[in-house]
């Protein structure tokens, strides 16, 4: 048992090691590249962004109880329109989150219960920005026919 732990010890401390990773070193007589926390070098991704919004859109894509039917075939319109509308509108980046969504129509004594994608974009606080953003909206109400399409916009600073 004493010659076990000292074995152990080692083998331990030989695993750990393994795990230790050190910083790559350049070349001879090549600089070091300094990094940091932001992204450098694009100026559609500050590294840092004063003035910007980050934007929310909420779409209803179809039934919260659906058959598997319908859940491919709102989720192959969404894809759809996402390419067709918004990623020609914002190419430099965004993000679609699944959500579940729910609201009272008017009239209704039950809330809607539905299948829902949250779109966030981050943008510069701009006029061509806010026309994209509106269009966006109207296209997806034109398509489904729906009564509305929530946008919320916070301001932000960024870095990227």
């Amino acid at each position: 048992m004493s010659l076990f732990r000292p074995l152990l010890s080692i083998l331990a401390a030989s695993a750990l090691a393994a795990c230790a990773t050190s910083a790559p070193t350049s070349a001879p007589g090549v600089p070091e590249k300094v990094v940091t926390s932001a992204y450098h070098g694009d100026a559609a991704r500050p590294a840092e962004g004063i003035g910007w919004v980050r934007t929310e859109l909420y779409f209803a894509t179809g039934q919260w109880v659906a058959s598997p039917e319908e859940t491919a075939a709102s989720e192959q319109r969404w894809l759809d329109f996402l390419d067709r509308e918004v990623t020609p509108r914002f190419p430099k980046g965004l993000s679609v989150i699944d959500v579940y969504g729910q609201w009272l129509p008017p009239g209704a004594s039950t809330p809607s219960r539905l299948r829902s994608k949250e779109l966030v974009v981050h943008h510069p606080d701009t006029p061509e920005h806010a026309a994209a953003i509106e269009a966006i909206r109207t296209a997806w109400k034109q398509e489904t026919g729906h009564l509305s399409v929530l946008r919320s916009q916070l301001h932000a600073d960024v870095s990227f």
